[in-house]
């Protein structure tokens, strides 16, 4: 039973749990965001360390509902009404925060460390993606309608969607596929899948919400179907289910309360199980032996997270000045789009199975993740508490 790395299912849940529950209140003694502490004990429990834990078929699947749920909350918490005022902020954003990366990173990759062309555009895209990882402190500290906030999330929407179409499209010149049938198959399929989201998830859910015999409980039930379901329709349309899930949050947005019991339910269930979950696993695929593997392996590591965090800075800089926000904003929107997790993992697995990328860029993408996810959580805690103490002392001042 206590053989390792644990294999009983009982075990391996009453660990995960302690980790959830023991790791807020160590973090709290070092004012450290819990975030942080989740990623640094995913690392301590995980392979590359005690091997308490490995990557399991139940870990995975937690771990993707805690990821789904990070941009299903992000959406729902969304004043749509502010997203709509500001869309177009948020459409400068999401291009800013898309080419600036890939700007800066292609000739690093391309020039300076002399990767190959394929190998140069797939990873410097991956400096363009983030992740919401910090989203959870925004919640915490009740900010999610500041302005700066809502043309992130929706920046973050726009940037991961196009770098994710742009791995299909790397992946599909590498296989020789770029024809005009897989052309009219992401464009019809990605058509199709918001159709179907916009129009017909919100129809069913105003009908079944209606119904009296339908309890609190399978109203949450419905809503976690719909997140799944629109994720599934995203995969199948070309795209990672990320974008299902915050796209389903959006058609269901105005049918869930603020405040209200299903909202909070959603919430609660969320940042008390899925969500670390999700940050224990990052910190699980996290191997720190890899910058003592050779001097390859810490040059591109140190040069890979410099670009990331450079790249993401200067377009939260551009956003300040663009509209006028405070340091404090800018700040926020850095810490909101630095973090890079999700599809960025997504996009290097990908680009290393199909031998794109070699070993020294998979192994510096870890530290990359590690770097950022921290970098991101403690920028996002002390622009948060700045925030709620500002608001606290005077009215909000929008830029």
């Amino acid at each position: 039973m206590f053989q390792l790395p644990f294999t009983n299912p009982v075990l391996i849940f009453t660990l995960v749990l302690f980790v959830i529950l023991l790791t807020p209140m160590l973090m709290a003694k070092i004012k450290v965001p819990h975030i942080v502490g989740y990623i640094l004990a995913g690392v301590l429990i995980g392979p590359y360390c005690l091997d308490l834990l490995k990557k399991n078929l139940a870990v995975d699947l937690f771990s993707t509902i805690g990821l789904l749920y990070i941009m299903f909350i992000a959406g729902i918490e969304l004043d749509l009404v502010e997203f709509k005022r500001n869309s177009h902020k948020s459409v400068i954003f999401g291009i800013l925060t898309f080419s600036i990366p890939i700007a800066i990173g292609f000739p690093v990759c391309y020039y300076l460390l002399g990767y190959p062309l394929l190998t140069s555009v797939l990873t410097s895209s991956m400096f363009a993606t983030h992740t919401l990882v910090a989203y959870p402190i925004i919640s915490k500290y009740r900010v999610s309608e500041n302005e700066a906030v809502a043309i992130t999330v929706g920046g973050t929407i726009l940037t991961d969607t196009a770098v994710l179409i742009i791995l299909a499209i790397i992946i599909g010149a590498k296989n020789g596929g770029l024809t005009t049938a897989f052309w009219l198959h992401l464009i019809g399929s990605l058509a199709v899948f918001t159709l179907v989201v916009f129009l017909v998830v919100p129809r069913v859910a105003k009908w079944f919400f209606s119904k009296p015999e339908s309890g609190k409980t399978s109203h949450y039930v419905f809503i976690l179907a719909c997140m799944f379901f629109s994720a599934m329709l995203a995969q199948m349309a070309g795209v990672e289910p990320i974008i299902g899930a915050f796209i389903a949050a959006l058609a269901l947005n105005k049918l869930i309360p603020k405040p209200s019991k299903l909202f909070d339910n959603i919430e609660f269930v969320g940042n008390a199980i899925f969500i670390p979950f999700f940050l224990i696993s990052v910190g699980m695929i996290i191997n720190l032996k890899v910058l003592f593997s050779g001097e390859g392996a810490i040059i591109v590591a140190v040069t890979l997270t410099t670009v990331a965090l450079i790249g993401k800075w200067i377009a939260a800089f551009f956003t300040q000045k663009l509209y006028h926000y405070s340091n404090n904003q800018r700040q926020l929107i850095f810490g909101l789009s630095s973090s890079h997790a999700a599809a960025t993992l997504a996009i290097i697995l990908i680009g290393y199975k199909s031998k794109i990328i070699d070993d020294n860029i998979l192994n510096g993408t870890i530290i990359l993740i590690l770097v950022t996810c921290m970098t991101a959580s403690i920028v996002t805690e002390i622009s948060s508490k700045k925030m709620v103490k500002k608001e606290r002392m005077q009215p909000v001042e929008q830029g």
